[in-house]
């Protein structure tokens, strides 16, 4: 067998073997809004992340994808590149004094200067790019479908896939990405709802429900849904928000009870 055979095996291999396993239970969290933020309503949000204190900000659409430095209290862009009008820009996440940004469907990702937002890089990505996020060490990749591509960044090829379970189940439409400490937070897609992934074995471990953050029935036609993860460890906070959305919210994340819930209406 060929070297690039046993390639293809091993990832075939490493991806089953992450799903296998009997469902862990799955916590439902709940929270509290600690502040609420102005952000650009015009702003198609698909990647939100935090660098030394500085918030970062990538955006889609044909000829409206960009990516931002933006100042959290006033949501006033500080910092701005725009992508050519083929591209249409996707998930985001710091690397070093780098920044690293998907595009959909293009298979690029782009790698700009984090002081200066200047593009000095790009590679080759395996099919679609939607959200990405790393554990220090490798990149961590969706593309929409239940599983995460893990990605060496020094030779920009995968190492492996995770499939996501929830309950058992395959989780499909994994979209914005953001690693934590207790495990990786996504956005799922078409919906308000959080899940957090253990990165090791792809199983879900828990819940976040924000469709009362903002409901759909008081947003306008031009607001989509929530995407754009961000957790910042000096405060242990998660900072959200959503595609054309006006606010962007700070979130304590609590055990689910009765009390809380109403606290947060």
């Amino acid at each position: 067998m060929t070297r690039g055979w046993w390639l293809v095996l091993a990832l075939v291999v490493g991806g089953c073997e992450a799903g296998r396993g009997d469902a862990p239970p799955v916590v439902a969290f709940d929270y509290r809004v600690v502040a609420r933020f102005a952000h650009d309503p015009g702003a198609f949000t698909q990647g939100l992340a935090f660098a030394d204190g500085a918030l970062f900000e990538g955006t889609g659409e044909y000829g409206g994808s960009s990516l931002r430095r933006v100042a959290l209290a006033t949501g006033r862009v500080l910092q701005r590149h725009d992508l050519p009008e083929r591209l249409f820009g996707e998930g985001i996440t710091p690397w070093g004094d780098r920044i690293v940004q998907l595009t959909w469907r293009a298979r690029v990702g782009l790698i700009y200067d984090r002081a200066t937002l200047t593009p000095v890089d790009r590679f080759t990505l395996p099919g679609e790019g939607w959200g990405i996020t790393h554990d220090g060490r490798d990149w961590i990749i969706s593309d929409g479908s239940a599983y995460l591509s893990v990605m060496d960044p020094e030779r920009r090829v995968i190492r492996r896939r995770v499939l996501v379970r929830e309950r058992g189940r395959p989780l499909r439409w994994l979209n914005e990405l953001e690693y934590t400490p207790t495990g990786i937070w996504a956005n799922v897609w078409r919906s308000d709802r959080l899940v957090r992934i253990d990165p090791a074995s792809g199983a879900v471990t828990a819940t976040l429900d924000l469709s009362a953050l903002w409901p759909r029935a008081q947003r306008p036609p031009e607001a989509d849904v929530l995407n754009g993860i961000a957790y910042a460890p000096e405060q242990d906070l998660l900072y959200v928000t959503g595609k054309r959305w006006p606010w962007l919210y700070a979130l304590e994340l609590v055990a689910a009870s009765a009390s809380t819930a109403s606290q947060r209406k």
